[in-house]
């Protein structure tokens, strides 16, 4: 009897494993989780205006104030006649550029932060109460509006320093008066769209006070837009704050400010002598005003659930 011949079975190839994906090294996922985040701007601000407004009174490497008039307008130090002792170079009697653009910094946060906070809390109290309350309320909130919105700032600033003295308080003053209308404005808008919810009708048979009501329910729900709009009025105030300086309608000299700085140094730009004086605060208005234009885009895009579901 024939020895029956095994029939040797197929070899089946095995499939390429095609789920299988290469998992990115440590660096490579802090790297992609950085990327969502606004690195940049951040990173501008801090080295442009955080950090010099902090430590400007130990990282500057001269007085602000004082100067030597054997050493006015000694160039950048990468320049014919510069020294590394002034690496931005000196002004007009001879005061360190660098050391007065991080003062400077110091003057543009607190001018910032006071007049953002002011209008801050005073327009976003009057837009909730007219976009609450409606009637009366409304018509008059809105019409104080519509008059700040329709007054000159720069003549404002003009008469108030006419009438009193070039301050802080000036400047401040004047981005009060002229921010508040912002945020009313835009509070107002968002709490008419709140305040027709059911939530808020829920809180009404509940019981709760138009004041709880207006502080629990509303505010938290517009909290998102006036962190936007504060966000993205840096920028603004450091501009106008600039503008009032350089109008002698703001900081007055000696005291470091960057509109200041670019004012002392616009008579040298004709002469082309003494350019660094007006250029180096200018590119710092520039990069604080970029930063913070990304950061507040960024905020927007995160904090709007409409730009998130895009």
């Amino acid at each position: 009897m024939a020895a029956e011949n095994p029939v040797a079975s197929p070899q089946i190839a095995e499939a390429p494993d095609y789920g299988a994906v290469a998992q990115p090294g440590r660096l490579a996922r802090v790297w992609l989780e950085a990327r969502r985040y606004p690195l940049f701007p951040i990173v501008l601000l801090l080295v442009v205006m955080v950090i010099p407004a902090i430590g400007a009174d130990w990282i500057a490497p001269h007085d602000a104030k004082l100067g030597s008039l054997s050493s006015k307008l000694q160039p950048p130090a990468w320049m014919e006649g510069g020294s590394t002792e002034h690496l931005l170079g000196t002004d007009r009697v001879g005061r360190d550029i660098l050391s007065r653009i991080m003062h400077g910094a110091r003057v543009s946060v607190v001018i910032a932060a006071v007049a953002i906070c002011i209008a801050g809390v005073l327009g976003t109290s009057l837009g909730i109460a007219a976009g609450y309350w409606g009637g009366w309320v409304d018509a008059v909130v809105m019409r104080l509006v519509d008059i700040s919105l329709s007054i000159p700032i720069i003549l404002l600033a003009l008469v108030i320093v006419a009438a009193t003295k070039p301050s802080m308080a000036t400047v401040i003053t004047v981005l009060v008066l002229l921010m508040w209308s912002r945020y009313a404005r835009l509070v107002r808008g968002e709490t008419l769209a709140v305040r027709v919810q059911d939530f808020i009708a829920r809180a009404r048979v509940s019981g709760a006070s138009h004041r709880r009501i207006m502080i629990r329910h509303v505010f938290p729900n517009v909290f998102n837009s006036i962190i936007v709009l504060a966000t993205l009025n840096v920028g603004f105030v450091i501009i106008l704050e600039a503008t009032l300086s350089f109008l002698g309608a703001g900081i007055p000299p000696p005291q470091p400010a960057w509109g200041l700085m670019v004012a002392d140094g616009r008579v040298l730009i004709a002469s082309a002598q003494g350019w660094w004086v007006s250029l180096f605060p200018g590119l710092a208005i520039m990069l604080v005003v970029l930063s913070m234009n990304l950061l507040g885009d960024w905020l927007r895009d995160r904090l709007d659930p409409k730009q998130r579901q895009v």
